[in-house]
């Protein structure tokens, strides 16, 4: 689950975005057939440095001896992995944290060759595993298909019939607590078996390169390494005010458990949590009431996205809302009585309205969860509960130098609260301790809300852009597509949806990518790798795609921009295919 997304415009002065170098199981090579098979894994594309050589080329060039030559490499890394740390050190590198970002960390170091420990106070996974992403997701699996079977028009036009639809409220949370469970699983065991040790405590950074963990009531345990990664991730935030039970009042962390569907819910905040929860709420036969600080819902959102997801996303379901206001006060439900909720004015702080709903979620983000670390230790203050860091995570102390060998990755930062963030500046992080510079492009970086249908984003909002734009002195141009010339989408009767680029059309780069519609998760990603890798508008207008599908928004998309007529790209020219 996301939760809420912290990004200032001011962030991609890297522009120059070093490629990490590749995990050495990204390929093998079959002496028998004399070919080398290159299985480039996201970042990690550059294969032992041969990165400019062209994959045609590759396996007819390459000799046996060659052959022979990677082959020890191979063996000799992958054995290395349970080897020794560097002199002086019980490990290579050790991270204190078994979520998401800390897991990407791990893989990713012995897959470099370093001994490598992870400390894990709760359960591996961390909140995307067990409270966020992938449970949700669960949930809205269960909401989506509930959507579906009930939209009696839409099944009609396709020319289908279904009886009324119902659901098991316990099957539907055994359902989303089995996949995390499985997920959870799947991460510890792969763990393991690459040879990281699973440390199993809460950590606590005591002086340079040393951590000490262990269980409560136990003696702790204390380690030495020569980089450590901070990813202990982050809980729910409860504004002042809120009481939570846990049963009538809940965060996210309960809701997920689905102990209840009541009749009427109050969501507070009306971002990325709130709004998945309000689809879910909804087509399991809840009422919702959003309560929302700012002047408008959604308000992380591109304003144009915003507005289209409100107009099919809110108001043709069981939703009402608040906007402008606080929630000051929510008490439980208890003896009889309904969860009382507190209102005034965001600006003027006047009582406003005093609300009596079923259950109250409050959705108002996350905070790190950054106490206990022992940061004092290292002359370290968080900046409200945040390790301060640079642009390559390298914790950053109260004098304002820069902690050597230490690093902070994902929520506890706070440079973006997604767990894939969290993983992709964990596998930057590894590739500085080996050697390699590496800057995120944090710009680059996508987001999705899972709503029915989804919305999802990378880069700059519009007014972003255009403040942007007006500081460097650039224009900005858009262009939009719509779902609805889309065959693919049409075919399943799930029209309603918008593309939206922003860019420059001086030099074709692109500045954002908003998408609201069907699978738009899964769309993003072209606009993502774009960005990422610095292609321009001008190139990517040569990609071919698939007919019919829901990548046409996006190739159509790019084909409407504009870029001036003076700017002008080399194509590679065409190979003939192999025969």
């Amino acid at each position: 689950m996301q939760a809420s997304i912290s990004l200032s415009i001011s962030s991609p002065s890297s522009s120059a975005i070093t490629r990490s170098d590749p995990s050495l199981k990204c390929f093998s090579i079959n002496a028998a057939s004399n070919t080398v098979n290159l299985r480039f894994c996201g970042l990690r594309r550059e294969a032992l440095g041969f990165s400019a050589l062209k994959r045609s080329s590759f396996s007819n060039r390459i000799s046996s001896s060659s052959r022979q030559k990677f082959s020890t490499k191979i063996s000799a890394a992958a054995s290395s992995n349970n080897g020794s740390a560097a002199k002086g050190f019980d490990y290579d590198l050790v991270i204190i944290g078994a979520g998401v970002g800390g897991h990407g960390a791990a893989l990713h170091a012995v897959e470099k060759g370093l001994k490598t420990a992870i400390i894990e106070g709760d359960v591996v996974g961390g909140t995307c595993v067990n409270r966020g992403c992938v449970p949700s997701k669960a949930l809205l699996a269960v909401s989506g298909r509930m959507r579906e079977l009930q939209n009696e028009h839409h099944l009609k036009a396709l020319g289908l019939q279904v009886s009324a639809a119902g659901y098991d409220r316990q099957a539907v949370a055994d359902h989303a607590n089995n996949l995390a469970s499985k997920i959870r699983s799947n991460l510890t065991n792969s763990m393991k078996a690459l040879g990281v040790d699973i440390l199993t405590g809460f950590g606590t950074v005591v002086g340079p390169q040393k951590v000490k963990y262990g269980k409560v009531g136990f003696s702790d345990n204390v380690i030495t390494a020569k980089n450590i990664i901070i990813a202990t991730g982050s809980v729910p935030f409860v504004p002042k005010g809120v009481e939570v039970d846990g049963k009538t009042v809940i965060t996210s962390d309960h809701a997920l458990k689905l102990e209840k569907v009541p009749d009427w819910i109050a969501i507070v905040g009306s971002g990325y949590i709130g709004l998945e929860f309000s689809d879910v709420y909804t087509a399991l036969g809840s009422e919702v009431t959003f309560i929302e600080a700012l002047d408008q819902l959604m308000p992380g959102f591109d304003p144009e996205i915003g507005k289209l997801a409100q107009r099919v996303l809110i108001n043709p379901r069981k939703i009402d809302y608040h906007v402008g206001v606080f929630a000051t006060k929510i008490t439980p439900a208890k003896d009889g009585k309904p969860v009382m909720i507190e209102l005034i004015d965001a600006k003027t702080k006047e009582p406003k309205d005093t609300l009596e709903v079923d259950a109250a979620l409050i959705a108002t983000g996350r905070a790190p969860f950054t106490k206990g670390l022992g940061l004092e230790n290292i002359n370290v203050e968080t900046q409200r509960g945040f390790v301060p860091v640079d642009e390559r995570m390298q914790v950053i102390d109260k004098d304002g130098k820069l902690v050597p060998h230490l690093y902070c990755i994902g929520d506890a930062n706070g440079k973006m609260m997604l767990a894939h963030a969290a993983s992709a500046q964990g596998i930057s992080v590894v590739e500085q301790v080996c050697g390699k510079d590496h800057v995120l492009n944090h710009l680059s970086i996508p987001a999705a809300c899972f709503t029915h249908p989804e919305i999802s984003m990378v880069g700059l909002t519009e007014p972003q852009a255009r403040e942007k734009a007006q500081k460097e002195g650039f224009e900005i141009s858009i262009a939009k597509t719509s779902f609805k010339a889309n065959t693919k989408a049409l075919a399943e009767n799930e029209g309603e949806g918008l593309a939206k680029l922003i860019y420059r059309p001086d030099n074709g780069e692109i500045l954002g990518v908003h998408i609201f519609g069907l699978h738009a998760a899964d769309l993003i990603h072209e606009a993502s790798n774009a960005i990422a890798l610095g292609t321009p508008i001008q190139d990517i207008k040569y990609a071919v795609h698939a007919h019919p599908t829901l990548s046409e928004v996006l190739d159509e998309l790019f084909k409407s921009a504009k870029v001036n007529a003076n700017v002008s790209s080399p194509v590679n020219e065409p190979k003939p295919l192999a025969v």
